[in-house]
């Protein structure tokens, strides 16, 4: 058998970690290990048009599936590229492996062509980050990266020097086991035991739940229950909680809709249940706060804590719920449950409302039509700006679709990259990009990665000629619009050119048959809906001490508009509630 070399080893190493595939741009310092990756059957290179899109990619495989994914780029500018994916799925605790190849090892610290320092650039957005200086470095280092990806959830940054890639592997290596999978993490007694007491001397419970219930949706039922407590959620906790949930009360923050607000700030004991929700000006001051979550260094930094338990959400309640006492009275989960059916439908009608005829479209209207149309197992990826708006408001979860977006670190042009990511899990599942215009055409090169690998990704392009939510930023600040308008092209037409389906619409009237014939299509394909500039730019609800970006909080509940099938949820919650 033929000498492996480092890379050849390198590569061996990710498929036995469970990586299927490696995102990244091909170039001089990083074509020894690319050159192993095609010499090797079990696992497939894929090729994007930047390496922004790779770290996104790999981000949202690794969200997708639960497992270790990898991206890669060449030295200097080639890794540099990869950084804001990166940011974006470490925050986001999605286990990534990234290859930052670097310039000859005889020529580090020299001022040398295209030299950066890998070590220092990643470090932020890294639970890992090393250099490979020697072959008999590399699988010990190689593996504690995996480890460190997989055992704390983000990201882990390997360098390498070209040279060092293409050097002979040392002789009789050891082959490392790997941990390719988390264990669960229980509290202790005397944590539950405190727990048990504060929720039984509690008249009024709420829960609040974040993206850590994933996997806990029947252990949040039964304690709710038993509690009778109601049950709100941020946006990273939607997908997972609000389906099936007759104690639902919506979304708080922002984006926010319903009675969560309400049902937070009117309990006596509030209970965060794997969430690192930013937006304190959202939570209450004077109220007892629990928090259950998996990461120790999340607990306490956006409130005031009376306890913080350490622990899965899901071995919490599985602890806690048999130990707490089982209470009778309904009065305050009904009265939120009513509150919540109420504000739903006192906004309903924003979007529902002379539609046909409404010409830009209300992409109110386009995302309600899409979460009627998409597929029961779809996964939709989300751009960061109005499209979380949409997707928050109209996205219907049921347990089997995913919402994933950049709802932690906020960049732009996240959808495409995302879904490319996606899709290469499962070509038969289908995946939704819901784009902004300018997200969209921030990293409009990767459609073309959807034609070369014919993923049938539909990018739903909400086309409103503006960055919206920088403009609805600048309103609040009381500072006229300036530099938030998009001079825009038929993006339909140029995904026909680039060799795709391409559609535009301009009247509500064509929406329907667009995307059926667009989801029918078996490749790539864009719909490019012309939407209206003005929707939501002047939010009912909103005072003017208020302050930029996302945490537009001081008036506590902004952005009403329509909120698609959830009035019928609320409504049916409501059914049970005695009547007077």
């Amino acid at each position: 058998m033929a000498k492996q070399n480092v890379s050849e080893q390198f590569v061996d190493i990710l498929v036995r970690a469970g990586v299927k595939r490696l995102y990244g741009v091909v170039g001089d310092s990083l074509n020894p290990v690319v050159d192993a990756v095609r010499r090797n059957s079990s696992i497939e290179w894929i090729q994007v048009r930047h390496e922004e899109t790779a770290a996104f990619a790999a981000g949202a495989e690794a969200q997708i599936t639960g497992t270790l994914a990898a991206c890669a780029g060449s030295c200097g500018p080639g890794n540099l590229h990869l950084i804001n994916g990166l940011y974006d799925a470490h925050r986001s605790m999605a286990p990534v492996l990234a290859l930052a190849s670097h310039i000859p090892s005889s020529e580090i610290g020299l001022g040398y062509f295209q030299e950066t320092h890998p070590e220092l650039l990643f470090q932020e957005c890294s639970h890992y980050n090393e250099m490979i200086s020697s072959p008999q470095q590399m699988p010990r280092l190689l593996q504690t990266a995996i480890q460190h990806a997989i055992g704390r959830g983000g990201v882990s940054v390997v360098s390498m020097p070209g040279d060092i890639a293409s050097r002979p592997a040392p002789e009789k290596s050891v082959e490392h086991a790997l941990v390719t999978s988390r264990p669960s993490v229980k509290p202790g007694d005397e944590e539950i035991e405190t727990l048990r007491r504060m929720v039984d001397e509690a008249e009024r419970v709420t829960l609040f739940c974040g993206s850590g219930t994933a996997g806990a949706h029947a252990e949040v039922m039964e304690f709710a229950e038993r509690v009778k407590a109601p049950v709100g959620h941020a946006l990273r906790g939607k997908e997972w909680i609000q389906y099936d949930n007759p104690y639902d009360v919506g979304m708080s923050g922002l984006l926010g809709y319903g009675a969560a607000y309400e049902a937070t700030n009117e309990c006596d004991l509030l209970i965060l249940l794997g969430t690192d929700f930013p937006y304190n000006a959202f939570l209450p001051t004077d109220v007892k706060i629990v928090q259950v979550d998996v990461r120790p260094e999340h607990l306490g930094r956006r409130s005031k804590l009376d306890l913080a338990v350490w622990g899965d959400v899901r071995e919490t309640l599985r602890a806690l719920t048999p130990r707490v006492k089982a209470k009778s009275d309904r009065k305050f989960l009904d009265r939120m449950l009513k509150k919540h059916a109420d504000a739903l439908e006192g906004v309903v009608k924003a979007y529902t409302r002379k539609v046909e005829k409404h010409v830009p479209i209300h992409p109110e209207y386009v995302a309600s039509v899409l979460d009627e149309l998409a597929d029961e197992d779809a996964v939709f990826t989300v751009d960061t700006g109005m499209c979380n708006v949409w997707a928050a408001r109209y996205l219907t979860p049921n347990g089997r679709r995913r919402v994933i977006g950049s709802f932690s670190h906020g960049s732009m042009a996240n959808a495409l990259p995302q879904a490319i990511g996606a899709q290469f899990t499962d070509r038969s599942r289908q995946v939704v990009s819901m784009s902004g215009d300018g997200g969209f055409s921030m990293l409009m090169g990767d459609f073309l990665t959807l034609v070369q690998y014919n993923l049938p990704v539909k990018v739903v392009l909400f086309n409103n000629s503006s960055l919206g939510m920088v403009e609805l930023e600048m309103l609040v600040a009381g500072l006229p619009s300036f530099g938030t308008t998009n001079k825009n092209p038929d993006f339909a037409a140029i995904a026909r050119a680039a060799g795709a389906y391409g559609v535009r619409v301009e009247k509500p009237k064509q929406l329907e048959g667009a995307l059926k014939d667009a989801f029918k299509h078996k490749g790539p394909a864009l719909v490019d809906v012309v939407t209206d500039p003005n929707a939501l730019s002047i939010p009912p609800k909103i005072s003017a001490d208020m302050v930029t970006g996302f945490a537009l909080s001081a008036s506590k509940i902004v952005l009403d508009g329509g909120v698609g099938r959830m009035l019928q949820m609320a409504r049916s919650n409501i059914r049970n509630v005695p009547r007077p």
